[in-house]
């Protein structure tokens, strides 16, 4: 009521003239005005027919209005809804109403030329609602009157038949759109639903409805759909169909157990082999936490992480099982886990252990018989990352590592070029081969020569009898690896250079050039471009190496790797330790995330296992991570693009405090226990930052 009222209608008191009531009258043109007390509550009404009465019963214009007030007024209340005012009006011949609150002090008053207003203004709302959602709508739309001439097109069906709304409005539909009778429709009012029909050289599924108007027909409308999207649509359906129903299936006939979360944990699959085992109800399993249906489980920390976790026990109803857990990525993203759980009883599997170690030291005896030099730890497997750009990295490399070209590896100290470079070993068609690593700035220069390709027998005082292989010859067959290429000499370039031009070099003290089929992988952290420019490193051997690029990036550029990376750190040195540390605090963690990272994977690892070694629960908190982290939170390398220096240390610091408050439930003196400084300091930063 109160959106549709007229507010602010002027008032008459008791004791008030008659002729007051003409001025009220000449001024509002009301129909009436309400007499309210000294507090603004409704005494009565008195309307232009009260005021002719009185003026024809011979009373004066200085009478008093009091005697001639109408006492049985018509009030609304201010919040009555729309729907409701528009019953009272229908059932009311009453021309105006007088509007209170709950008080019954007046507001305004209700006219029936306010309601009309309002219909108008109701129906022009209506009006743009339904014409939105006409041209929204994907289904073809027309409209008809009773006589069959079009009123309405949509720009759905404007697209669909190839015709404009503007150049059919008013014309006959079977004139226009040839093929969608629905004339029957007019004529008696019939719905049709699922019509089938061709127009415009279409076929349509179509759905008539008659439009009706104070129990008349006064039109008809149809809405229709390319049958030919509605069958393709049918398919994509049957076959998702298909192949859940398949995928349910294989899932449910395996021996194995297989449940699977969603990236919060909450479970949404169970096959039929687990729930059967531990006599769970799939439909009452759905939807539940994780930890709730199996004691111990980790699948959640996996789908938060995103590190997958192979061959682990895990310990349900006073059972232990053999379990694997496995993160489910999408677009680069962790949206899930699935966990695998082997029924078998755990002395066959420790017997099954046993056999394997016997045949693992028989296999290895035999290996370092057969041993060659070199060797590879890890695969592209190893590289734990989430990080889109690393992600793509590690597709590049693997397409990279099929073919035989140089590979140049360039990033920062401790970001893995090594890690890379075997990987890349590991999948290229040289696997079978030996991998050697040659660190060029760890060898002194005067060796430098005879390391790489090695000397002939009496080439110097104190060379062996035999002479010596230089590492191109080990390499043969393989792949090696030339770290800190940056650091080596110039004299060596050259012949570098000749080995990868000819495949061949000359032993310190040979005759003869010894021809190898090595590939031949770099890296460096150095700017070789600069190099060049200066002189200190040959420009064709630049280009030379520079054949196919992988530029790994800094870890502070990739902080989602982060937690990934702290969980796999954990569990490498909980197994070596001998230590339960299974988590880190968010506090923790956003000090991590701040960190610029200046040793890249290696530091943080270096941090990991320092963070171990002082943790006194099963958790690492802030108290546990080396002090220089907090110094350098602000450093530039860690600023982001378009900040500075002393905003991005403020932010920083910032963050690490809101942090240590969230993780203390707001106890400031434990929140400075836990940063490592006094209560009053603390009061001081909170009150200079404006976090009073």
């Amino acid at each position: 009521m109160k959106d549709i009222m007229t507010p602010g209608v002027p008032a008459l008191k008791p004791g008030d003239s008659l002729r007051r009531a003409v001025e009220l009258f000449r001024k509002t043109r009301l129909d009436g005005i309400p007499v309210v007390d000294e507090e603004g509550r409704l005494n009565g009404l008195l309307t232009r027919t009260n005021l002719f009465d009185a003026l024809l019963a011979g009373a004066g214009l200085d009478n008093a209005v009091d005697e001639f007030l109408t006492r049985r007024v018509v009030t609304v209340d201010l919040n009555t809804p729309y729907h409701r005012i528009v019953e009272e009006v229908r059932k009311s011949s009453v021309g105006m109403g007088v509007v209170v609150d709950g008080s019954n002090r007046v507001c305004g008053v209700f006219t029936k030329v306010d309601m009309i207003m309002a219909l108008f203004r109701e129906s022009d709302l209506l009006n743009a609602r339904l014409r939105a959602v006409y041209q929204a709508m994907h289904n073809g739309l027309v409209s008809v009157d009773g006589s069959g001439l079009v009123t309405m097109l949509n720009p759905a069906a404007e697209q669909l038949l190839g015709v404009r709304e503007q150049s059919v409005i008013g014309r006959p539909l079977e004139q226009v759109l040839p093929g969608l009778n629905i004339s029957e429709v007019i004529a008696g009012g019939k719905v049709e639903i699922g019509r089938k029909c061709e127009v415009a050289g279409r076929a349509l599924l179509v759905n008539c409805t008659p439009i009706l108007y104070g129990g008349e027909i006064a039109g008809a409308m149809a809405v229709f759909q390319d049958l030919t999207e509605l069958e393709q649509v049918a398919a994509e359906l049957e076959t998702v169909r298909t192949l859940q129903n398949t995928l349910r299936t294989v899932l449910d006939i395996a021996y194995d157990g297989i449940i699977v979360v969603d990236k919060d944990g909450f479970v949404t699959f169970i096959n039929q082999s687990l729930a059967e085992f531990f006599a769970l109800d799939p439909r009452k399993v759905v939807g539940r936490h994780v930890t709730e249906v199996l004691e111990n489980s980790r699948l959640h920390i996996v789908a938060r992480t995103g590190v997958p976790e192979t061959g682990q026990l895990q310990q349900v109803r006073g059972g232990y099982y053999v379990v694997s857990r496995l993160p489910i990525v999408e677009n680069g993203r962790v949206v899930g886990a699935v966990g695998k759980m082997m029924f078998r009883n755990l002395g066959e599997i420790r017997e099954l252990a046993r056999r394997l170690d016997q045949l693992e030291n028989e296999v290895n005896y035999y290996r370092n018989e057969l041993n060659r030099p070199g060797g590879i730890q890890y695969t592209f497997d190893s590289i734990v990352t989430v990080s889109p750009a690393m992600l793509q990295l590690k597709k590049d490399a693997l397409r990279a590592a099929r073919s035989l070209s140089t590979i140049l590896i360039r990033g920062g100290s401790g970001t893995g070029k090594e890690l890379f470079a075997q990987a890349i070993h590991a999948a290229s068609p040289r696997r079978n081969g030996p991998f050697i690593k040659v660190n060029c700035a760890a060898i002194p220069e005067h060796l430098l020569e005879s390391e790489f390709f090695g000397y002939a027998p009496g080439a110097f005082t104190g060379a062996r009898k035999g002479g010596k292989p230089g590492r191109f010859e080990l390499a043969h067959g393989g792949t090696i690896f030339l770290d800190e290429i940056g650091d080596m000499s110039p004299g060596l370039q050259a012949k570098l250079l000749r080995v990868l031009q000819d495949r061949e070099f000359d032993r310190v003290g040979g005759t003869e050039p010894v021809r190898v089929d090595v590939r031949v992988v770099a890296a460096t952290n150095r700017n070789l471009e600069e190099m060049v420019a200066c002189g200190d490193f040959r420009e064709d051997l630049y280009y030379r190496l520079n054949v196919i690029v992988l530029t790994i990036p800094p870890l502070r550029e990739r902080p989602e790797d982060i937690l990934p990376l702290v969980h796999y750190f954990l569990r490498k040195y909980n197994a070596v330790l001998h230590t339960g540390v299974t988590d880190i605090e968010p506090a923790a963690l956003e000090i991590l995330k701040s960190y610029h990272w200046p040793g890249n994977v290696r530091e943080l690892e270096n941090v990991v296992e320092r963070a171990i070694n002082f943790a006194s629960r099963s958790v690492i908190r802030v108290r546990d991570l080396p002090p220089h982290l907090f110094r350098g939170l602000g450093k530039p390398g860690a600023q982001k693009a378009g900040g500075t220096y002393r905003r991005r240390l403020g932010e920083a610091e910032r963050e690490v405090i809101i942090s240590a408050l969230n993780s203390t439930g707001g106890n400031k003196t434990r929140a400075a226990q836990l940063l490592g400084i006094s209560r009053s300091r603390l009061y001081e930063k909170l009150k200079k930052m404006g976090l009073q």
